[in-house]
């Protein structure tokens, strides 16, 4: 769930996205008006444009700012994504501020769903605040089409990560004052982003990347879009996997997925309903009452579990890992699961559970723990991993 989400859920469509009207920003030409025909720097990292943001809801002393850059989506074509750069208060360090990239959870589909568009950045309450408020910077992607036109792949590890990556490079070629050490830090669709991005820094042997934070991460993404009955689970997600699947693989009819009942409010949350709006469409229905019978086995579907598996490709640095017990939304056993399989594939990892927590207050009560880590790493200091103790 999103910032606040607990006190917001509205089971009213319009209830929902006069929420949503209210806790985002007018819109921007900076985020659609034509680019410049003397820019032609194109290739991933390169910065498109800036601006300093004055519109947030922040706490004393950050100062934020918006960038457009160039990125990739997932057959690696050009795109362009939108990020905000946090800088905290005071003085900056000697080799400057040590940058945690961050990958938001679910914030919709459509394009007004940007937590750049938001007045508090989405997870500004939700302990994304607390990074610049403990001297680390931050670079926090929108993910393309989130903000800039285009379809966003929702849920796809390498698109998201892509996003991340280069507003990395992005941020850093923009802001002197950014350390050129960082670390991957992500909530449910970003904890796969982030856990995609130390895969993806592997290859890449990039020794300025230190680590990885992946927090109720949709890692195991069976589990995740067809949990056992006991996990409960959370189908209001699914449509927006089928939008996902569809800007993914242009051919696929989200119609062999969704149902009449399902397909409803698909085209609300395809174009302008948010996280709220998508909740409350759907939160009172079952999987089975908006999505066709056994669309999970779709040759479409298969392709894309395929294409998300996580835990098998080594990473670059250590990992934290960590889950909620009691999350309703990413079943932590498939969690649980990924991270055993990723243990004995060879990848260094510590693993946490969070007795009794659902999904946002793993995020909420788990931030001062991923701080502590964070700085160890820029620290580096050594990292102990549980491996074989879950």
């Amino acid at each position: 769930m999103p910032s606040m989400a607990q006190s917001h859920l509205f089971t009213n469509i319009s209830d929902a996205l006069a929420y949503e009207h209210q806790t985002t920003l007018p819109d921007s030409p900076f985020y659609t008006s034509p680019l410049s025909v003397q820019n032609n720097q194109t290739w991933p990292g390169a910065v498109i444009r800036i601006e300093r943001a004055n519109n947030y809801t922040l706490p004393d002393g950050i100062i934020a700012w918006r960038i457009l850059y160039h990125s990739l989506d997932a057959e690696k074509q050009d795109v362009i994504s939108s990020a905000v750069v946090l800088l905290p208060a005071g003085t900056q360090p000697s080799g400057g501020w040590p940058l945690v990239a961050w990958a938001h959870g679910t914030s919709g589909v459509a394009q007004s769903c940007a937590p750049s568009r938001m007045k508090n950045l989405y997870y500004g309450n939700e302990g994304l605040f607390e990074f610049p408020k403990s001297g680390l910077a931050v670079v926090a992607t929108d993910y393309h089409g989130l903000g800039t036109s285009g379809a966003h792949q929702y849920m796809n590890k390498l698109a998201q990560a892509y996003d991340v990556i280069y507003a990395v490079a992005a941020a850093q070629s923009a802001f002197p004052q950014l350390a050129k050490d960082w670390v991957s830090d992500g909530h449910s669709q970003g904890g796969m982003a982030s856990w995609s991005v130390a895969e993806l820094e592997k290859e890449a042997k990039n020794k300025h990347y230190l680590g990885t934070v992946s927090v109720s991460g949709t890692i195991n993404m069976l589990d995740f879009i067809d949990p056992l009955p006991k996990e409960k689970g959370a189908p209001f997600y699914f449509p927006m996997v089928a939008f996902g699947l569809q800007a993914r693989y242009p051919t696929f009819d989200v119609h062999t997925a969704l149902t009449p009942a399902g397909y409803e409010h698909y085209p609300l949350i395809a174009s302008s309903g948010c996280w709220y709006a998508g909740y409350a469409a759907y939160s009172s229905q079952t999987s089975s009452q908006i999505m066709q019978p056994g669309w999970t086995n779709l040759p479409v579907v298969r392709r894309m579990l395929a294409e998300n598996e996580i835990g098998t490709s080594p990473v670059q640095g250590p990992m934290m890992v960590l889950t909620g017990g009691g999350d309703t939304s990413v079943p932590p056993e498939g969690v649980r699961k990924t991270a055993v399989k990723s243990c004995k594939n060879g990848v260094s990892l510590f693993f946490h559970l969070y007795p009794g927590l659902d999904h946002d207050p793993t995020m909420t009560q788990s931030v001062q723990d991923q701080i502590n880590w964070i700085k160890d790493r820029f620290a580096h200091k050594p990292f102990v991993g549980n491996c074989g103790a879950f």
